[in-house]
């Protein structure tokens, strides 16, 4: 490098290996600046002019700071250590937040779009003559449809990634809402299509999201991102509930169908166009958020090329830790639609509750659920990142998922006014959240490669027993003659499942490829 004079004639640039035998060093100010005079003959006619060359504390090797990662790993220097954790500032602008609040934003209209139909019922029915128990066949339609699509859309999200299953997913689900009306008008069999197609495309939401995060983010940050995404979808339900009759109001009947479904189009050019399959592929992401995933997340497989498309099915169940997590899928689904379906009208019966104030009763605990999910979340990163085991932490979080929710459910039967009952019920669903750091996040830690399929195995597992429980209670209360009886037949499943996932559960990858457990 040749060295400029600038008017006063200082230089600032790094120290050459060996100064020049024309500077005599005469004095040392401080250790970054060092002065010299010059003694060339161009300069005899002045005085000798100074200059200081300074040396900085610049490192040796040039840092380049690109904003977007070019595809070339060796290109980009690491300025800091891969595994630092970053800051909550920066966890919170980070581009893995931005897609899983995506994800968040996609399950609150998947659930959305579910309870949509639970308000309209109501007057559809009156608007049609519908039978109460017919009623009940029209709201099951979506479970029908629900009830084998998380299997395939799971081995789909498996093949082609998440963004590319979610995107059609939304698209579909979507336009099976936007369609709602002119099938309930057309016939009556349009409108079970139409709930069955939405049934149908919902069953890979979860999965999908169950994906993006494997690849998004590392393992200490998983549950506070599984955290995330369920917040919205437990608030997709506060939303449909209190939206929709606001919407009908306004714009009669079919409105919230027609809001809603436009609102997931809206989301889907969102997604689209700001949404990357993975980090690699993200021309946003900064360098040091890039270096942080790849060097902490778990390596996923690119399956897009593989020729076999059917997964192990065998092999995943033929282990134990598979059959924890289906069954406490499974029970996790009970409890969330028996409490759905059934709360109002259980305020209604055991308090004499107005139906519209007990929807309001049953409403206020989906608000909790989503605020303690992601506290649970955060906690179990906080446990994981202070050394404890993943498969302690993931037992811990499920027990207190299923037994805080079982004991919380005696409280409800032996409570004696509806405030109390609840404030009960608040406390079972703000517990519930706790198996969000459970089973959810434990399915892509023992089978990351087949981590859709087996969420698309204990979904459909779990749309089994939300049919069972949904219809099972109104038979249970017809035979035994007593709500608070099913209430805690519940309370012990819940005990019960906590039991087989202690002693079953592992937070570590399971091998797949020998079918002894």
């Amino acid at each position: 490098m040749n060295p400029t004079l600038t008017s006063d004639q200082s230089l600032l640039l790094l120290p050459p290996p060996t100064a020049p035998k024309s500077f005599l060093p005469s004095t040392r100010p401080n250790p970054r600046t060092i002065t010299f005079r010059t003694h060339s003959p161009l300069t005899r006619s002045h005085p000798s002019p100074k200059f200081t060359i300074r040396n900085d504390p610049v490192p040796r090797r040039a840092v380049i700071r690109p904003r977007a990662y070019s595809g070339d790993a060796e290109s980009v220097p690491i300025s800091r250590k891969e595994s630092d954790a970053p800051s909550a500032f920066e966890f919170i602008t980070s581009e893995r937040v931005k897609v899983v609040s995506m994800l968040g934003l996609a399950l609150a209209l998947c659930n959305a779009d579910r309870v949509v139909m639970s308000v309209a019922i109501v007057p559809m029915s009156l608007a049609h003559g519908w039978s109460r128990s017919f009623a009940g066949v029209v709201q099951s339609s979506f479970l029908w449809g629900y009830l084998i699509s998380p299997i395939a859309g799971g081995a789909l999200v498996d093949r082609y990634g998440g963004k590319v299953v979610m995107g059609w997913g939304v698209a579909l689900w979507s336009l099976a809402t936007l369609l709602t009306p002119w099938a309930a008008e057309t016939s009556l069999w349009a409108l079970l299509s139409m709930r069955a197609l939405l049934g149908i495309a919902e069953g890979a939401a979860l999965p999908c999201m169950n994906n993006m995060i494997i690849r998004w983010f590392p393992q200490t940050e998983r549950s506070r991102a599984v955290g995330i995404a369920m917040a919205g979808f437990q608030m997709g339900s506060a939303i449909g509930l209190m939206l929709t009759p606001i919407l009908m109001s306004k714009s009669g009947i079919f409105g919230p169908f027609v809001i809603f479904g436009l609102s997931g189009f809206l989301w889907l050019l969102v997604w689209l166009s700001a949404v990357s399959q993975t980090p690699e592929q993200n021309s946003q992401i900064s360098r040091n958020e890039l270096e942080y995933i790849l060097k902490n997340r778990q390596k996923v497989k690119d399956t897009s090329k593989r020729k076999n498309v059917i997964p192990p099915f065998g092999r995943l169940l033929s282990k134990l830790p598979t059959w924890s997590i289906i069954l406490a899928n499974a029970m996790h689904s009970w409890g969330f639609f028996v409490v759905l379906s059934w709360m109002p009208i259980y305020f209604n019966m055991i308090y004499r509750v107005d139906l519209r104030q007990a929807a309001w009763f049953s409403a206020a605990p989906w608000c909790m659920m989503a605020l303690m999910g992601y506290f649970a979340c955060a906690w179990s990163d906080m446990l994981i990142k202070s050394g404890r085991s993943i498969t302690l932490t993931r037992k811990i979080m499920q027990s207190i998922g299923f037994i805080g929710p079982g004991i919380a459910l005696i409280g409800l039967t032996r409570a004696k006014s509806p405030v109390i009952a609840s404030a009960w019920l608040t406390l079972a669903l703000g517990l519930k959240s706790f198996s969000h750091s459970g089973f959810l996040v434990n399915l892509q830690e023992i089978a990351p490669h087949y981590a859709g399929v087996l969420h698309g195995l204990s979904n459909t597992a779990g749309t089994f027993a939300a049919i069972l429980g949904t219809v099972g209670a109104g038979y249970f209360v017809e035979l035994v003659g007593s709500f608070p009886g099913f209430v805690l037949l519940t309370s012990a499943l819940y005990f019960l499942t906590a039991i087989f996932w202690d002693l079953f559960a592992t937070g570590e990858r399971v091998n797949f490829d020998e079918t002894v457990s």
